[in-house]
């Protein structure tokens, strides 16, 4: 928020400015408020078409954009356009239309040019064709989720917590098809899940550029499979997703409890596994602890290759913050890195966040970064676990919704093996996370015996040393604890 603010001042001292300079600012600040996924599919190649007596144009690469912009994201875009011009913005208008090379100047008195709409644009509906960068021959929406050239393996750090993920990837991208397929990548939030996905789009493009690639997220196939069926492009849908050579999906976990939308996913998977197509997906759990996933989706996640991506070690946070210093030509000096990577722990999302927050608060300031000035900005990323009391009730409310049981039957009385567990890592969390004594962890879980208490957190325990599955639950459990 903070860095917002500066944006936004500093945008308003620097009027007036090109157009291009001001909706790059308004990206900025809707990158802010939505998902990277959400972000990049609806944003991706907009522009400001033309600014003229108030009124502002905003050209986007085809219809669906557009209608997505007029009904999800118009107040958001004219609430951060007032924001960071000083003229008054009556209203925004959407249009079809091909980015223009020179930016104009909002104070120019000349009446704005715009470029005419796209009339060699192929849809992705209409024929299948790769997702990444078009050409003449190749054409598709802009808006279709690109890969994004920036997440490449060259980028990517690695660390032991990452590394057998990064090295099947790199073999995925080696050899489309073969061994590893698919290859199942899961782990919690800011790993860098999306960045090897992409990595692998990346290099299969640089070594084949005709490559057919698709990269969605699972919100985004759910989406295209209901307004498939809604609109009767069943024949469409299907050439879209099965006619590829690397399909991508992010976030597989969002599948879950949508029926149809799992139907469609096993026979696509199963054509492109066929024909010996590489499919590459992502997920915040492995397949197994995914709720409501259908079995047969189970065992074909499963037939490949499985990796984990943990949250990186000390060693690698620094190394990430050196390399992002490096890249942004902003070097900071070894003490403010060791602070930086002491106080941010949980995800490289988080580290690159800190070091951003850092880097605009100096510049505004106009002073150089030392430990002094850099440790107040860190207050908000202080470790989840020392800023945060967790409530019993909010801890086992967390622990069911993960394991996908009502809180009511976790504290009941049934031994059912689907209740037994998650009820035992709650009462393991309860000890280890809140240091509560055993009676109380037996009052708070259905007023068990103290004895219970202590069976579940030695079980637990015991299974933690081997059990990488568990591991894993454990850890993606904490992240959602802190985060709520």
């Amino acid at each position: 928020m903070i860095v917002f603010k500066l944006f936004a001042f500093i945008a308003k001292i620097h009027l007036p400015m090109n157009t291009n300079e001001l909706w790059q600012a308004v990206l900025g600040e809707l990158e802010l408020s939505l998902s990277k996924a959400n972000f990049t599919t609806w944003f991706k190649s907009t522009f400001i078409a033309q600014f003229e007596e108030g009124e502002i144009t905003i050209g986007v690469p085809n219809l669906f954009t557009k209608a997505w912009l007029e009904k999800k994201y118009h107040k958001n875009i004219l609430v951060s356009l007032q924001n960071l011009t000083n003229a008054r913005v009556r209203g925004i208008v959407y249009s079809v239309e091909a980015k223009q090379s020179e930016p104009k100047n909002l104070s120019a008195s000349a009446e704005p040019e715009t470029a005419p709409a796209s009339s060699d644009t192929v849809y992705i509906d209409d024929l299948p064709q790769n997702v990444y960068e078009p050409t003449a021959q190749n054409a598709v929406p802009a808006s279709d989720l690109t890969i994004n050239n920036k997440y490449i393996f060259k980028n990517f750090i690695v660390g032991k917590q990452n590394e057998l993920a990064h090295a099947a990837a790199q073999a995925v991208a080696a050899e489309p098809g073969g061994v590893y397929n698919p290859l199942f990548i899961y782990g919690g939030v800011g790993l860098g899940k999306t960045h090897l996905l992409q990595a692998i789009g990346n290099e299969l493009l640089r070594k084949q550029p005709n490559a057919r690639i698709l990269y969605v997220t699972c919100e985004r196939f759910t989406n295209d499979y209901i307004n498939a069926v809604r609109g009767g492009q069943a024949r469409q849908f299907k050439n879209r997703y099965r006619n590829v050579d690397l399909f991508l999906v992010d976030d597989i976990q969002f599948i879950t409890g949508k029926e149809g939308t799992q139907e469609e996913f096993f026979h696509t998977f199963n054509q492109l596994y066929q024909n010996n197509k590489q499919i590459v997906i992502s997920s915040d759990r492995p397949p197994k602890a995914i709720p409501a996933l259908e079995n047969r989706l189970v065992s074909r996640f499963e037939c490949g290759m499985m990796a984990d991506v943990g949250s990186p070690d000390y060693e690698t946070r620094v190394a990430i913050l050196e390399t992002k210093c490096s890249n942004k030509q902003y070097p900071l000096d070894r003490d403010v890195l060791h602070h930086v990577a002491t106080v941010v722990q949980s995800n490289v999302r988080e580290l690159e966040g800190a070091l951003n927050k850092i880097i605009a608060f100096h510049q505004f300031k106009n002073i150089r970064p030392e430990l002094e000035s850099v440790k107040p900005i860190l207050a908000s990323f202080q470790p989840a676990s020392s800023r945060k009391t967790v409530s019993p009730k909010l801890l086992i409310q967390t622990v069911a919704t993960y394991f996908d049981v009502q809180t009511e039957d976790l504290l009941g009385k049934s031994r059912e093996k689907r209740l037994a567990f998650p009820r035992q890592v709650a009462m393991y969390l309860m000890r280890e996370e809140m240091k509560a004594s055993y009676p109380s962890i037996g009052t708070e879980i259905g007023g068990r015996d103290h004895t219970t208490a202590m069976h579940a957190y030695g079980k637990i325990s015991d299974k933690l040393t081997d059990d990488e599955k568990l591991q894993h639950d454990i850890e993606l459990i904490k992240q959602r604890l802190y985060a709520l």
